[in-house]
C-alpha cells in the first residue's frame, strides 16, 4: 500500500503488535514512544500520512499531542487506540479532531479498516 503511518505508545510490546499488524496490511511503520518523540518523528518524517497515537504516555500524552499537532497546523488523520474511554476524553480528543477512537485490546483486522475508512481506502 505505500501509506506511512505513525504508531504511538509508551508500550514496546504494544507498539510492536500494532507496528506488525499495519506492516502486514502492507503500511510503512514509523513508531514512536510518547508524543515529544512522535512529533519529533512527524518533523523527520512529512510523508507521514496517518497517526495511530496512546493517550496515556509520558513527557507528552495523546492529548497534549494532538493539541501541538493543531498548533502546528498539521492535517493528518489522528486514530487514538487507547485503554481510556471517559467520555470527557473522547470528546476532548474529538474536538482536537481525532478522526477515531479504538479502545484497546484491539482487533487488528478493525484497526485496518478503520485506517483504511478514514484514509477513504475502504
Amino acid at each position: 500500500m505505500g501509506i506511512k503511518v505513525l504508531v504511538v505508545d509508551d508500550s514496546p510490546t504494544l507498539r510492536g503488535q500494532i507496528a506488525r499488524t499495519l506492516s502486514d496490511a502492507y503500511f510503512d511503520v514509523v513508531e514512536a514512544s510518547n508524543g515529544v518523540d512522535a512529533f519529533e518523528r512527524l518533523a523527520k518524517h512529512p510523508d507521514i500520512e496517518f497517526v495511530v497515537c496512546d493517550v496515556d504516555m509520558p513527557r507528552m500524552n495523546g492529548i497534549e499531542f494532538l493539541e501541538k499537532v493543531n498548533a502546528g497546523g498539521s492535517r493528518v488523520p489522528i486514530l487514538m487506540l487507547t485503554t481510556e474511554g471517559r467520555p470527557q476524553i473522547v470528546q476532548r480528543a474529538r474536538a482536537l479532531g481525532a478522526k477515531g477512537w479504538i479502545v484497546k485490546p484491539f482487533k487488528p483486522d478493525l484497526l485496518v479498516a478503520a485506517i483504511k475508512k478514514i484514509l477513504g481506502k475502504a
